[in-house]
């Protein structure tokens, strides 16, 4: 025996074209389909973009903000909708006519685990006029290539591993040498880490002998 739940599910109405909006508007849209006077189906459309733009904050810095609006208007009534719009009524072939495709970019990296970025900022260093900046910034480099090591190797690391990577990054222009690198890392590598790391293993152990005293 089949029991009639009156229940509505989403799994049984019809799909949206832009989801994001979500049904609400969507039946709006159906709503000013069925609109006969062209000025109240104007009105009604407007109101339908002030509605959309409250429900998409997120495109109000793009320049063309309202002309989004009113494209995802017409997507929404499936280019049905007959209305003054205020910018060109898009097409569904322009619409659904795939992008170009975009190609990787095929570029040769030294070292992976340091990625285009960090010999872009080398190649900027080198580039830089000597003095306290330049000095500053090959630092801050060089630490932050430690860090990254650390992050996609192992624990550990010589800093001296770091400054002929250095080196050869920069094609022997940038030679560093008795200087002590960062090793803040988050992954245990620093003294406060590491005692923080023991006091928390000491108190587990302790409260973990204790609670098996009880059973």
């Amino acid at each position: 025996m089949s029991i009639e739940t009156g229940l509505n599910y989403n799994t049984q109405r019809p799909l949206l074209h832009i989801p994001e909006y979500g049904r609400h508007v969507q039946q709006m849209v159906d709503y000013c389909l069925t609109i006969a006077e062209r000025e109240e189906r104007n009105k009604v459309a407007n109101s339908i973009i002030t509605v959309m733009g409250a429900l998409a904050p997120q495109l109000r810095d793009m320049e063309d903000f309202k002309q989004k609006l009113w494209t995802h208007l017409f997507v929404i009534s499936n280019f049905q909708l007959d209305v003054d719009s205020p910018y060109p009524k898009p097409t569904p072939e322009a619409y659904k006519e795939r992008p170009n495709r975009v190609e990787y970019p095929k570029k040769n990296i030294r070292y992976g685990h340091y990625g285009k970025t960090i010999e872009s900022l080398v190649k900027k260093g080198v580039e830089m006029e000597e003095g306290e900046e330049k000095t500053a910034f090959i630092l801050a480099i060089a630490n932050l290539m430690k860090r990254s090591y650390l992050t996609w190797n192992r624990d550990t690391v010589a800093d001296e591993v770091i400054f002929d990577q250095l080196s050869n990054l920069s094609a022997g222009k940038i030679q560093l040498k008795d200087i002590e690198l960062s090793a803040k890392t988050g992954t245990g590598n620093s003294q406060n880490e590491q005692r923080s790391g023991q006091h928390k293993k000491k108190h587990w152990n302790k409260n973990f002998k204790k609670n098996k005293k009880r059973y």
